[in-house]
């Protein structure tokens, strides 16, 4: 019974979008490992962007600095 956790930030995945996200781990799972879609779990949690770091830097501050050149 695999249980996937899928975390991204909050900036406006569409149900759609986040539908085809379940459906695309839900396929792969069972093509490479062969597990039943109907014990297939797949969570998806938004994160607001304030509690979202990378390279040590809050993400806006990151994505400002990469967009800078730096």
């Amino acid at each position: 019974m695999p249980y996937v956790n899928i975390k991204i930030t909050r900036e406006g995945a569409t149900a759609a979008q986040k539908a085809e996200l379940i459906a695309g781990v839900t396929d792969l799972l069972q093509r490479v490992l062969n597990k039943t879609p109907a014990t297939t779990f797949v969570v998806i949690d938004e994160v607001a962007l304030k509690d979202w770091g990378i390279g040590g830097l809050p993400v806006e501050e990151y994505r400002a600095k990469v967009a800078a050149g730096g």
